[in-house]
């Protein structure tokens, strides 16, 4: 054997002795690098977007504070044209667990392998993760608030209507009404509460409520509409809310007044019998049933309003009871005039004695 080959072969233990303390000095070296950074967040890592990478525990704490926490901490403002309504985080019950999403940051920081993470902080490398928000508020405080809202914003819509006068009929306009769209208004005061919206202010959401009857279509409701003026005698017949016709008529004497106020046509005969009130005044026929005929007050058409008071056409012996006040509660009208009103007048038609 060669003395250079000798010689060789007694180097490689050397070598091979230096190569594995090269290897464990790496090893211990990489060890104790990635102990002492065990807690600091690796590059590249948000909390909610904000930026943590490279801090420690406590300063990425110190940080979330002053970036996230604090802010959202900040009174939310909800706001419309009825008025402005406040809920601040104690209200709220709003609570950030900065500490929960720190350790996350920490254990992203912490993924693979030993070898890996020293690589990627002796070289720059980063990891590319955010830790989403870790947030809790009270729902009670939130409905609360949205029901506070509701009661002052919403509106019911108003139908148009008829309002009748001795000086006709006034039409009172439909208008819209507004409702709070409460589960759109929910859903904004819970992204700003947690920061999903960078507005602390909500604008209550709205939407219009249309009326049942609008004004257009007011007048086809009512194809027929009557005015008793007991005053002045008068009965004003309205076709779809325009005066059609003004005849002349009697109504109640003292003590037996034709019924003031709203009332309807609630049936209709022609030709019609005598219900005797039992009434006093009726004397001995109380409760009795007039047929058609000479003892019959009540001529061609009885249109009735109020139980046993009507509109009814009188015998012509009696027409100069027109323009009196004559009757025991009744409308008194010409024959003619009966006629011809009731062949225009529906069941249902409003009556407004005055």
């Amino acid at each position: 054997m060669s003395t250079s080959a000798a010689g060789t072969r007694s180097t490689w233990p050397i070598v091979g002795a230096i190569v594995v303390l090269l290897l464990v000095a790496l090893a211990g070296g990489v060890y104790v690098y990635d102990h002492a950074h065990r807690v600091t967040i690796a590059k590249g890592v948000t909390i909610d977007g904000v930026a943590v990478g490279g801090l420690s525990e406590t300063a990425a704490l110190h940080k979330i504070q002053h970036a996230v926490i604090d802010p959202l901490n900040r009174p939310l403002t909800v706001r419309s044209s009825a008025g402005t309504w406040t809920l601040g985080a104690r209200a709220a019950r709003l609570t950030v667990n900065a500490q929960n999403m720190v350790a996350q940051a920490v254990h992203v920081s912490r993924e693979g392998s030993i070898v890996s993470r020293t690589f990627r902080g002796l070289f720059g490398g980063s990891v590319h993760r955010d830790v989403p928000l870790v947030v809790s508020y009270s729902h009670e405080a939130v409905t609360a608030l949205t029901a506070k809202v509701r009661a002052a914003v919403n509106r019911a819509p108003r139908d148009a209507t008829v309002q009748p006068s001795a000086s006709g009929l006034n039409t009172v306009p439909a208008s819209a009404g507004v409702t709070v769209e409460n589960k759109r208004l929910g859903g904004r005061i819970a992204h700003a509460l947690t920061g999903a919206s960078p507005s602390r202010t909500v604008i209550v959401p709205t939407k219009a409520v249309a009326p049942k009857v609008s004004t257009a279509q007011l007048a086809s409701r009512y194809p027929a509409y009557i005015v008793i003026d007991r005053g002045s005698f008068q009965l004003r017949f309205y076709e779809h809310l325009h005066l059609a016709k003004t005849y002349e008529i009697a109504v109640g004497m003292e003590g037996l007044e034709t019924p003031a106020g709203l009332h309807a046509v609630e049936w209709k005969e022609e030709n019609p019998p005598w219900l005797v009130p039992n009434k006093a005044w009726a004397g001995a026929l109380a409760g009795k049933t007039i047929p058609p005929g000479p003892q019959d007050p009540l001529k061609a058409r009885f249109m009735s309003f109020e139980g046993g008071a009507g509109i009814h056409g009188i015998d012509p012996s009696e027409y100069s009871s027109i323009g009196h006040d004559a009757s025991h509660g009744c409308v008194r009208m010409r024959i003619p005039d009966v006629i011809a009103l009731y062949s225009r007048t529906p069941v249902g038609t409003p009556v407004y004695i005055i």
